[in-house]
């Protein structure tokens, strides 16, 4: 009959240690853009514009005319989605007046104009999608199934699909810091924000990144918890 204390006792585990650390790291980005966002939600631009207006004439400046801006539910649910040419922006970012909804909607053309130009690592993680989402949604029941029937096998396969949804969060690092970088040069080019405004943009957008970072922080922590705890089953089974 196989044995699952992985060396470490019954009631013991110090691979914990790792998850209690990504959760820290989740929710100190989590509350970092949270703040962030909020307090620069209260700073009217100087221009007035809403965030969809600003995304707007984002878009016409890069000749960009099949994309269309729309209002979507929710708290910080914005998104491009290249499948249907839309910039989707929430309700705290569509029809309000703030920096933050202004960086926002930006950093969302952002992606919009990534799409538009063919930018090789949007295309990459739009071709790792199908993939990636089999890895997150097998990788963890692989390895249940393995530990319950004792096979290290489907152990190894959850690992390796776990690795497919950890490859599709690195290379969303660049997509996101790319959108964010071309959102506060246009921002600046165009008029939309200008001076302490920008700077103001840069640390919203900033925040946000910080996410993503966590993200992958996160999953890497939880690979290695799985390398540590399954690395060398094979010896022992």
């Amino acid at each position: 009959m196989p044995y699952y204390g992985y060396g470490y006792g019954m009631f013991f585990d110090p691979t914990y240690i790792l998850v209690i650390i990504g959760a820290l790291l989740s929710l100190w980005a989590s509350a970092r853009v949270n703040s962030t966002f909020k307090k620069y939600s209260r700073v009217r631009s100087m221009t007035g514009m809403t965030g969809a207006e600003a995304a707007e004439r984002l878009l016409r400046s890069q000749g960009i005319t099949d994309v269309t801006v729309r209002a979507v539910q929710g708290s910080l649910t914005d998104h491009y989605d290249p499948r249907t040419k839309t910039v989707n922006l929430s309700e705290a970012v569509y029809g309000q007046r703030s920096v933050a909804a202004i960086g926002v909607a930006a950093h969302e053309c952002g992606h919009a104009i990534q799409d538009n130009v063919g930018y090789v690592p949007l295309k990459l993680r739009g071709a790792i999608v199908p993939a990636a989402n089999i890895g997150s949604m097998l990788s963890w029941p692989m390895i249940v199934i393995g530990l319950i029937i004792g096979m290290t096998p489907f152990i190894q396969l959850g690992i390796w699909l776990f690795t497919l949804a950890l490859a599709f969060q690195v290379i969303t690092l660049p997509v996101e810091f790319n959108a964010s970088a071309r959102a506060v040069r246009l921002l600046d080019s165009q008029g939309i924000l200008g001076g302490e405004e920008v700077r103001e943009t840069r640390k919203v957008l900033g925040a946000a990144a910080l996410t993503y970072v966590a993200a992958v922080a996160v999953s890497l922590l939880q690979l290695l918890r799985l390398l540590i705890l399954f690395g060398g089953r094979r010896g022992n089974d």
